[in-house]
């Protein structure tokens, strides 16, 4: 079984696996519409995770993980948990293309996706809105502002070749507001 992963799965699958592989899936473009209660963000302060819109000429670069054996009931009943149960994530199988210049034909891949019937999703914004909320929100997991620079830092080193505008124009927004939020408790520090 392979499992398609295009938000924090990248860099904390949390699951054992056999192998895994950088590509990507057409017809879906990564969006930070889903809302997080718990991972990165709280029931008063939701985070902002990514969740995958269907857009026909779009693709969602990300890692494919294979599992076998005993790995499969095990990582499917964590993501179950992890994904499905606190996430508000629904499965789906969807063709994924390796990276590698040599790759077989497509491998069909388990994702999770997030829709908008599920009480969490939170729908679109402002670049500089989702960045505001990213700012201020932190999970079990960790801040949200880790969650966004990881996913970021992912694309820019293992898919240099791949465009994420609604990414990085997040990433580029929490920046600017970043220093204002710094120099602000400097200064309350000092009175």
């Amino acid at each position: 079984v392979w499992i398609f992963g295009y938000g924090s799965l990248v860099w904390r699958p949390g699951f054992e696996f056999t192998s895994r592989k950088v590509g990507f899936i057409r017809g879906y473009s990564r969006r930070f519409w889903q809302g997080d209660t718990f991972h990165r963000g709280s029931e008063k302060m939701p985070g902002r995770v990514v969740t995958l819109l269907e857009d026909c000429g779009a693709c969602t670069w990300g890692v494919a993980y294979e599992v076998r054996g005993e790995q499969i009931a095990a990582s499917l009943e964590y993501l179950n948990m992890r994904e499905a149960v606190l996430g508000g994530y629904d499965t789906k199988l969807v063709k994924f293309h390796p990276q590698e210049k040599d790759a077989e034909e497509p491998i069909l891949a388990l994702v999770y996706i997030a829709t908008p019937q599920n009480p969490s999703y939170l729908g679109p914004a402002s670049e500089e809105d989702i960045a505001a909320q990213i700012i201020v929100s932190s999970g079990c997991a960790g801040h949200n502002i880790e969650y966004l620079l990881r996913l970021a830092d992912f694309m820019r080193y293992f898919c240099p070749q791949a465009e994420d505008k609604h990414l990085f124009s997040i990433e580029e927004a929490l920046i600017s507001i970043l220093p204002c939020l710094y120099y602000t408790e400097e200064s309350l520090e000092e009175t």
